[in-house]
This record gives C-alpha cells, sequence and structure tokens, in this order.
C-alpha cells in the first residue's frame, strides 16, 4: 500500500500567478523571471542580480517603491500642471483617474513583491 503525502503552503494572497509556489520544482526560477520583468532590463543582465534572486528582489522592491512616488507625483500634480498642456478637461479626469490606478497596481506589485522577498530570503536562509 502506497500512501501520497500531500503538503499544502499557504501562500499570501498577493503571491503573483507567475510564479510558482515556494518549495515547488524551480520556483526560484520562476520568481527571478518576474522580478526581472519589474526592473529596468540594464539590471536584470547583471551576474549578481542573476546569482542571487534575493538581491534582485531588493532591487525590484526598491524600483517598485520608486516607481509608486513617480505616480503619486504625477497623480498630484495633474490637476495643476495638465491645463496648461492645452489638454482638454475630459483628458485631464482620464489622465487622473489612470495615474489613481496605476498607484492601486503598483501597490499591489510591491505587496507581491515582499511575499516573493520573504520566501527567497527563507528559503536561502535554510540553505
Amino acid at each position: 500500500m502506497t500512501m501520497t503525502v500531500t503538503t499544502t503552503t499557504r501562500i499570501s494572497p498577493d503571491w503573483p500567478c507567475q510564479v510558482k509556489p515556494p518549495g515547488s520544482y524551480d520556483w526560484e526560477r520562476s520568481a527571478a523571471r518576474w522580478l526581472r520583468e519589474l526592473v529596468p532590463a540594464r539590471y536584470a543582465s547583471y551576474p549578481a542580480l542573476i546569482r542571487h534572486p534575493v538581491l534582485l528582489a531588493r532591487h525590484a522592491q526598491i524600483q517598485v517603491q520608486h516607481e509608486i512616488r513617480v505616480a503619486r507625483t504625477a497623480l498630484q500634480t495633474a490637476r495643476a500642471d495638465l491645463p496648461g498642456l492645452g489638454l482638454p478637461e475630459s483628458v485631464i479626469e482620464h489622465t487622473i483617474k489612470l495615474y489613481a490606478a496605476e498607484v492601486l497596481q503598483l501597490q499591489h506589485i510591491a505587496r507581491s513583491v515582499r511575499a516573493v522577498t520573504g520566501a527567497l530570503t527563507d528559503h536561502s536562509a535554510g540553505r
């Protein structure tokens, strides 16, 4: 008689769907691939960041935080700056909604990066 052992790893609701669950086959590679998409291409090719996914995750966290600041600044200054560019009110309103949505999306990505970083850190500490 054979017994099948099933382990269920509870992962964060913020875990990105593009990354395999921690501990599953090749999950670190899927995490690194996803993280590389979040940083400028030139960083994604640096050997240290390729060899150490935790370092790549750290850089991705910094990158996403910077993008959040940029999107917030664009949102906060849109109403004052955009009319001077000669844009119609409908375009300005649409742009404000776009920036607001982008801030929310980037905040979600930041939570996902933190979840992946935590799993990578736990994994490398267990080696």
